[in-house]
């Protein structure tokens, strides 16, 4: 059988996410997987990332326009993704054309780390992040 190109398997993975079937997205994660989203957020798991986005929008979609690939340190696949988002907001009024890119690293066929960047804040979709020092609580002067 021949494996998917890492685009192929990102693709399958971010459909299976959109869709809510993170039990069949995370067998595309390797162990320890890290999930990178705006704001400095990393979620563990897929169900960290889907319970997190419950209080950002009703539902969000992707429009996946192009994907390019590259190598990465060692045996390492460097995916991206870009395209833009659509879907609801909390008070359930419609947005589309919302810019994203998704850089994920694989390893052995695996996703290891996935870094999502997207204009819902400036879109006003969801909140502008509040930047967080690493490690502190404190929040940094304007």
């Amino acid at each position: 059988m021949v494996s998917p190109s890492p685009a192929a398997l990102v693709d399958r993975y971010l459909q299976l996410c959109e869709d809510r079937e993170l039990a069949a997205a995370s067998a595309f994660l390797a162990p320890g997987a890290r999930l990178n989203f705006p704001g400095g957020r990393t979620h563990p798991s897929l169900a960290a990332m889907a319970a997190a986005a419950s209080g950002a929008y009703q539902w969000v979609r992707k429009r996946r326009d192009r994907y390019f690939e590259a190598a990465g340190d060692g045996a390492d696949q460097v995916v991206i993704s870009l395209g833009t988002l659509y879907g609801e907001d909390l008070a359930g009024e419609p947005f589309s054309g919302v810019r994203y890119a998704d850089v994920f690293v694989l390893r052995d066929g695996l996703i290891v780390e996935q870094n999502v960047f997207n204009d819902l804040p400036e879109a006003g979709i969801v909140p502008v992040p509040t930047p967080q020092i690493a490690g502190s609580n404190e929040v940094p002067n304007p």
